[in-house]
Order: C-alpha cells, then structure tokens, then sequence
C-alpha cells in the first residue's frame, strides 16, 4: 500500500519558452519513466500542432517513481503546463488537482508577464511554489540577478531556489531532492467516503471517453459503480490505469494519486470538468467546489466549405469540447455561407489552434467569419441584450448605448521599446494604469478596448520591440462606447461574415482599410464590382474591381466609326445585364486576410 507521505503532486508553470516541456523530459529521463532510445524532445506534447508549432496546448500528466538519497521511494505526478495566455484555463484545472508549483524563470530573461499571472494563479490554489532559475549554461544567464527580480517583483523567497539547466540535465538531481524535501503530500482524511476531481477527459478512437481523475479521499476501483455528482450520471468503471507516460492499467487509485479511468461513456456531457466522482452504494456527501467555467472572450462563426460536410463539423465539434472545455458552441445560419457553428475562444491564438485542429484531426475545411467579441446592448425599453454576432444588431433607432469588454493588460518590456509601446496602446484607445520598473525592464498596466486587441495588437507589440515584450491580460468589465455597426457591401448586396462593430472615430478609417483589402483579394469579374463600406444606410467608403475587357473590335477593319460604337453599345449592355444578375465569387481566404488589418 502506498503510503500518502511518500506522493508529491506538482504542477510546472512558467511564461512561454522558459523550459516546462523541456524539463519534465528531464525528470522522465532521470526517474526512467522512458529508456533513452524511447525518449525524445517535448516527450509530454503529444499533439501533432504542438510538435509542429513548438508550444505546449493541452496540460498532461506523468506519474513517476524516484528513490531518494535517503532511500525512501517516492511517487511524483507532474503536471506540464502550457504558458500562452490563451490556454490560462488548462493551467488552473491543472493547480487544482496539485498542492504545489515549479515555477520555471529563464535565468536570462528574468520575469515575464506569465510567470506572473501563472505564480498569481499558484499562490491562490494555497500552492507552495518553489523557484526554478532554468537556462543556467547559457553564457548570458544572471542568477542572482533573477534572484533578486523574483524577491522584489513576486515577492516569493527563493533562498530553497533550484539552479538547473533543462536541456544539459545540469541540478536535475538536486531539484528533485528539493522536490520531495521542501514541497508538501497531499491532505486527505481516513475513512471517508470516495470522493475524486474530473481534472480532464478526451475521446479516444479506441477506447472512447478517457477521463483523468484526482483522487482526494477513497479508492477508485475496476468495475466499482460511480456517480458524477453534477451530471447525475452513473457508470461502471472499466479500467484504471496511469501516465508513465506509458499507459498502465492498475487495479486501483488511492488518496493523493492521479490516473485515468475508461467507464464506457457515450455521452460527452456526462463529463464536466471540475465535476465530483463518488461512489453509488456510499455517496459523498460533500462535492467538490469544481471550476468556474471559462468566459470566451472571442466569438466567430464557423461554416464547413462543402455544406454536405455539416454533421461531420458537428460530430468533430462535440469531440473536440470534451477535450477542450474552455471552447464553446452553438448552431447558426448565415445567408452568404449556409449552416454553421458561433464558437467561442478564449484569445485569437485559441481560435487558430482550433481551426488547424479541425483540419488536421478530422480532416474538415472550414470558413471563419471575423473574429468579435461580446457587447452589451442597452435598448430603450430597458431591457438589455448580449450581441455575439454584428449581424444581429438591432435596429440603431432601437438602441439607447451599447457597452463594450474592457480588459486590463500587464505589458514587460526591455526600457529602450517602452515609448514604441505606449504608442501602440494609446494608438488602441488604451490608458495607461500604472508603470514601474524592475531593473532596466519596465513594467506597464494598460485598460484597453477589446475589440482592439482581438485583431493584430499581440503581433504588432511583437514586431515593434523585436520579441521582447511579454504581454498578459483579464477581462475586467464592461464600459459604454461611442460604437457602430460598419457593413461591408459588395455590389450591393450586404456580406454579413464581414461585419463588425469599430468605434465610431475610426470606423471611417477601418472602413477603407476593408474595401482596400477586399480589392486586392477578389478576382476581377465579366462586370465591375463596387466594394462599399457603410454605417446604417450612409456609404463611408468605396473600392471598384475593373471589369475584364473583351476586345469587341478586334474583327473590324476600315469603315465607319458608328460600326465601333454599336458593337461597344452592345458590350455595354451585356455587361450591364450581366451586372444585374452576376453574383460575386468570394474566395475562402478573403475572409481572414481581409481581417489581418494594418494600421499603419
């Protein structure tokens, strides 16, 4: 039997790039969870985009056994975490299922924006973090120097700091020694009934729903009979097993340990994250708090390029819920791309993840609208409306104000960019909060609108301080704007995927932006085509795609010039038949580009 004492549970968090992945690879090789010809790098990124694109999306587990240098075996589950803000809510479901923290600083870099808000989100799960200076053979590494930026700016001790070089395996050993010494086992209290925490669950081909489960109190146990307490669903238990990262089926899961279990689940929803676990014949009594369900804070339709591919989007799109409960759904219809899904996302990098997730998983070709987020609609008669979609927006006649997401922004950048930044936000409608510095590093809070950052502000702050800044944010509340609804007309007829909701300062020149984007990125047509920008029934600003030209004449030779004009007449008129009823072809990815916007 496994003695509680001997279990530490331990998530690593860090800002992007400062090591998470790199490190459990370490641990595993270290404790022999893989032999080195099964290793390989980022072991725990088991997700083709996170190879492809070298970033961690989905938290995973690993469960494995060290023997001290007191020779006391110990088991450690680690939880490696992502770092982008946009996957901040796998971060959280994995701190509650732990009792303490790595936090991984890049010894070269010091502290960003995540490590931050991940060490914010550490201390409030009652976490007992524990300081790791990573990137220590790197010629430009200043350990004491992060030392000290860790003390004055997280205000969290690190005389026990580990010192350690991720990629080398230099203090491997000695973190691990600080591991079992310094941070805590879980709690539990004996002879209570079962009671286990829902951390996550993902469908697999082979075997259908795998949930992972943090056990608090009891034991869990092949064919035992279990109730989710939320979804008020029961289930008989087919397998238990572990992450090492192999998977091994065990007979049971006692208090303290992680594992997953198979129950033969048909429904997705009987799965609710942060949901309770206990047994039928002797329920708890008490569940668990579970997790605030996140807030998507980006909207976007999404519409299958060949509409026969419709039930197949919406088989692909439950699956990938249940594995990704942070994205949500619900059907919609669009006059220009037929039948579809308004989803929701937690930041612009979430909804690309789930777009490629699309094409490369279930092998789906989609269409996305532009990106908008929600506002609050106060209408005369008091009532009070959430819009998703600019399409839906009542009647203006109708409308008293309409309020608009704020979001408070921590930007971490080198002190020579800081004036470039400053730019940027109050470019952005942003104000400023607060600024302070941290050695030569400023650090600067800004409340800005977030319709403006949805679109390109992440790149652009990128761009302008050459990589350097880091930049993190939370929804703060709503605030009433000056807004307007801009409509993107093409030969007349309205593009609803094109809409979007700007203030009303800049509409006209977002306007333009649009109808310039649009000329270059719609092929020319038999007929001219007006591109037109407009706020309710006013035009604001016009492109025109030239027609292609035919020469009619070229037959003609000698003669009078009224034989030129008549067959020209009659172009003319042909063109103009064709204009009445020639509908425009907009190519897929014209939808997209033409949202990239500069704002140069």
């Amino acid at each position: 039997m496994l003695e509680l004492k001997n279990i530490r549970n331990f998530s690593i968090v860090a800002h992007i790039d400062h090591g998470k992945s790199t490190l459990a690879d370490r641990l595993i090789q270290y404790c022999g969870g893989l032999t080195d010809r099964e290793m390989k790098e980022q072991v725990l990124d088991t997700m083709e985009l996170e190879r492809e694109r070298g970033i961690t999306i989905k938290a995973q587990t690993v469960r494995l056994n060290y023997k001290a240098k007191d020779g006391n075996n110990f088991i450690l589950n680690i939880m490696d975490t992502p770092g982008h803000v946009d996957f901040s809510y796998e971060v959280s479901r994995s701190l509650a299922a732990c009792e303490s923290s790595l936090l991984i600083v890049d010894s070269t870099q010091g502290v960003e924006a995540q490590t931050l808000a991940n060490a914010y989100q550490a201390i409030n799960n009652d976490h007992e973090i524990l300081p790791v200076l990573n990137k220590i053979d790197l010629p430009s590494s200043e350990p004491e120097k992060i030392k000290e930026q860790i003390e004055e700016v997280l205000g969290i001790g690190t005389d026990d700091s580990a010192l350690i070089s991720a990629k080398t395996g230099v203090g491997i050993d000695i973190l691990l020694e600080k591991i079992v010494n310094n941070l805590p086992c879980p709690k539990h209290q004996d002879n209570q009934p079962l009671k286990c925490m829902l951390v996550d669950s993902w469908y697999d081909s082979y075997l259908g729903v795998v949930i992972l489960v943090r056990v608090i109190n009891g034991r869990l146990k092949k064919n035992q009979k279990i109730r989710f307490m939320a979804a008020e669903a029961v289930h008989t238990i087919d397998r238990v097993g572990i992450f090492t990262p192999k998977i091994i089926e065990v007979d049971s899961l006692g208090p303290g340990e992680i594992g997953f279990i198979n129950a033969g689940i048909k429904s997705v929803s009987d799965c609710k994250v942060g949901d309770t676990i206990t047994d039928e014949r002797n329920p708890t009594q008490d569940p668990l708090p579970g997790f605030k369900p996140s807030q998507p804070v980006v909207f976007c339709g999404m519409f299958p390029v060949d509409s026969d591919d419709y039930e197949h989007m919406r088989d692909s799109m439950v699956k990938l819920a249940l594995n990704d409960s942070s994205f949500s759904f619900e059907p919609e219809v669009s006059p220009a791309l037929g039948y579809g899904f308004r989803c929701g996302f937690l930041g612009l990098l979430h909804l690309e993840i789930i777009r490629d997730r699309f094409e490369l998983e279930f092998n789906l070709e989609l269409v996305t609208t532009a990106p908008s987020v929600v506002y609050k609609i106060n209408m005369k008669d008091g009532s009070v409306k959430d819009l998703h979609n600019p399409t839906d927006m009542p009647d203006p006649v109708k409308i008293d104000s309409i309020e608009e997401p704020w979001i408070k922004s921590t930007i971490i950048v080198p002190d020579e960019y800081l004036g470039a930044v400053l730019e940027l936000c109050t470019s952005k409608r942003g104000l400023q909060t607060h600024l302070s510095y941290a050695g030569t590093r400023a650090m600067v809070e800004y409340k800005l609108p977030l319709n403006e950052v949805v679109f390109d502000f992440y790149d652009r702050l990128k761009s302008i301080t050459k990589g350097y800044a880091s930049f993190d944010y939370e929804v703060i509340g709503y605030e009433i704007n000056n807004l307007v609804k801009v409509s993107i007309l093409i030969n007349g007829d309205p593009v609803d995927a094109l809409s979007l909701i700007v203030h009303k300062d800049r509409s006209q020149e977002r306007g333009r932006s649009l109808c310039q984007r649009l000329k270059d990125l719609i092929p020319r047509q038999q007929f001219k085509v007006a591109i037109q920008a407009a706020i309710g029934g006013k035009i604001i600003a016009r492109e025109t795609v030239a027609s292609f030209r035919k020469d009619v004449t070229q037959k003609l030779y000698g003669g009078d010039v009224t034989r030129k004009n008549k067959l020209l007449d009659k172009q003319k008129k042909g063109k103009k038949r064709m204009k009445q009823f020639g509908k425009v072809d907009i190519p897929q990815n014209a939808f997209l580009n033409a949202l990239k916007m500069s704002d140069n």
